[in-house]
This record gives structure tokens, C-alpha cells and sequence, in this order.
């Protein structure tokens, strides 16, 4: 129940912090000030019968609401295309055209507002492989989703899709499929501190690692702390490799593209700040290929559904290494 390699190690060889950074890396969430789990145990966030009643259906609880415009079904193979869904709002820095089998990042953690209770606001990091209409993924960050958590607090997710979401996958343990082995991280369970405008930056540190021997996809939580995995039986060609890996923030709303726009906020609410770090931003970025070594992309680019919405900036220059930076308010006078 245990990964067969110490990626701990990889990724302390492998990055250093950047100068002048201060951010705080957590790992503590609420519910640990009320005691721990035993040896042996996990911790499980209760599902309440409130929760379920909010699904259309029962079985459609804890799954994302992915529906595919007809305007870009002709991209059918292309795997940049998934990118393109109706209802959902895309902010990240993404890199293709190699076979991974990892990926890292620092995120900083905020808690967005989020207008309705069946939208949600997530910043994270992903592994892809597939085509358009059936793609498969494994994710994992911070997410404000309360039809799934019931409250707009910023917890700790994970989520995983065989057929872009349309009848497989789900956040965290909703159903079947990821299987947790930790006792000290409760998925769904709520981030504590979240960064403030005027206080510290907060972030949260995520790994996602596929095993060289059971072929598991791992999720690490803090640097140290492997959570659980999803096994390779769950996915097709997932369970080899990814082919693009994503980092960044997804508003989910019917009301993305249309006006009146949603409210629902990425990051913090702010447009991408470089200058302050005011707004969500990705740092650390890395990604493993076949030669088992962690390191950053050899290429990456940005991409927004909605620029005026929600924007981004890559930063590169004058810095020891990249950092990204994502986020906006959604309604605003440039996005009615």
C-alpha cells in the first residue's frame, strides 16, 4: 500500500525554491484540531442525505458536469480539443507531445466566491490522455464546490474520469475507483489557513505520479504525505502514460459565455498579478517523463476560454524559475 519508489527524493534532488519567495507550504486541515486517525484507518468526510438530493440523478453525484459543444466535434482526435467545453471556464499552462508520467506544482490556496450552489471554482494540477469526446483524466487541488461539499469553503480534492466525465469518474471517494491510504489527509475535507490579500500566501504542494511497478497513479500531499492512488484497471490508455499535463483554475457555471456572465470567481477573484501574487498562481512546475526524472517542461503555452473573464501570464524572465498566474472575477465590465 505503498509506492515501490521514494518520490520524496526525486523531488527534493530536483527543485529549489525561488528567491524572495516566502509562501507557506501546508498540510494541516480543520478537521485534524479535533484528533487523528489510527493506524490502519483513513479519514472519510461524511456525505449527507442533503448532498445527494442536490444531483440530478443519484449517480451523477460527485461527478463533474461536462457537456461537449457541437461546434467542436470535428476536433475529435485533436487532444488540445478537450479544452473546449460548454459550462466550463479554462485559465491554465499546459504541455504536450511527450509521455508523462508525473506532475508537480505549488498552488497558491484562496477561497473564491462562488455565486450559485451549483457551480464551482477549482485550481489544480492534471494528467490527460485520449480523444475529445472520451478523453481521460486524473486531477488533483483545492476546489469551493458546494454541490458536492454542501458550503463554500476550500477543500482538498481529487477527481478522476475514464470518459471525460459523461458516465465515469468522480471527486474524491463519491464512488469507486480511488483508494486512499493515508490517515492523516481527509479528502474533501477543508484547507487551513487560506491566503488573504494583506496576510501570507498559503500553498498547497501536489504530485501526481504513476508507479514504475504496479503502474498505480499516486497522489502526494505536502511533499511527504502519499494520500492513495488510482489503479491502472480504471483506464485505457491512462494507465501508460499522459499526454498533456494542465496547471491552473476551472469555473464550472451554465452561465460561462453567456450574459449575464457568472460571478463565480478563479483564484482569488483578481486577474493574473504578476507584480504582487495577488490573484491564484502555480509555481514549481514539473514534469516526469520516461527518464524518471523530475524537471520543468520543455515547452509549455497558456490558454483562457475567456480572457476577459478569466485571464493568465506566464512568467519566465528575471525569475530562477516559471511561475504562472491565472484568475478573475468572471462578471466584470469587460465580461457583462
Amino acid at each position: 500500500m505503498a509506492p515501490s519508489s521514494p518520490p520524496t527524493m526525486k523531488a527534493t534532488t530536483t527543485m529549489k525554491q525561488g528567491k524572495g519567495d516566502s509562501s507557506v507550504t501546508i498540510t494541516s486541515q480543520l478537521w485534524q484540531k479535533s484528533g487523528s486517525c489510527p493506524e490502519g484507518t483513513i479519514p472519510i468526510r461524511r456525505i449527507r442525505e442533503e448532498d445527494l438530493l442536490k444531483a440530478n440523478v443519484a449517480n451523477e453525484y460527485g461527478r463533474k458536469r461536462t457537456r461537449f459543444s457541437q461546434r467542436f466535434k470535428h476536433l475529435d482526435n485533436n487532444i488540445n480539443s478537450y479544452l473546449q467545453q460548454e459550462n466550463h471556464s479554462l485559465a491554465i499552462l499546459l504541455t504536450d507531445g511527450f509521455s508523462y508520467s508525473g506532475a508537480k506544482g505549488d498552488i497558491k490556496v484562496w477561497n473564491p466566491y462562488v455565486e450559485s450552489n451549483d457551480e464551482y471554482s477549482t485550481s489544480q494540477v492534471s494528467l490527460k490522455n485520449g480523444p475529445y469526446m472520451s478523453y481521460e483524466a486524473v486531477e488533483s487541488g483545492w476546489a469551493v464546490n458546494p454541490s458536492v461539499y454542501g458550503d463554500k469553503q476550500t477543500r482538498l480534492f481529487v477527481y478522476w474520469t475514464a470518459d471525460s466525465s459523461n458516465k465515469t469518474g468522480c471527486f474524491d471517494l463519491t464512488c469507486p475507483g480511488f483508494v486512499q491510504t493515508s490517515n492523516e489527509v481527509a479528502l474533501g475535507a477543508a484547507i487551513y489557513p487560506i491566503s488573504t490579500h494583506r496576510g501570507l500566501p498559503y500553498q498547497i504542494t501536489l504530485y501526481i505520479f504513476k508507479d514504475p511497478i504496479s503502474s498505480n497513479w499516486w497522489v502526494q500531499y505536502g511533499g511527504r504525505i502519499n494520500i492513495g492512488y488510482w489503479p491502472p484497471d480504471l483506464f485505457g490508455s491512462l494507465r501508460y502514460n499522459a499526454e498533456t499535463v494542465e496547471w491552473g483554475g476551472e469555473v464550472y457555471s451554465q452561465r460561462t459565455g453567456t450574459h449575464p456572465h457568472t460571478a463565480t470567481a478563479m483564484g482569488n477573484g483578481q486577474f493574473a498579478d504578476y507584480t504582487r501574487g495577488d490573484s491564484g498562481w502555480v509555481k514549481r512546475m514539473r514534469i516526469e517523463e520516461n527518464s524518471m526524472e523530475l524537471k520543468f517542461p520543455e515547452w509549455v503555452d497558456t490558454y483562457a476560454d475567456e480572457y476577459d473573464c478569466y485571464d493568465v501570464f506566464y512568467l519566465a524572465d528575471y525569475v530562477d524559475d516559471p511561475e504562472f498566474y491565472y484568475g478573475g472575477p468572471g462578471r466584470n465590465d469587460k465580461c457583462p
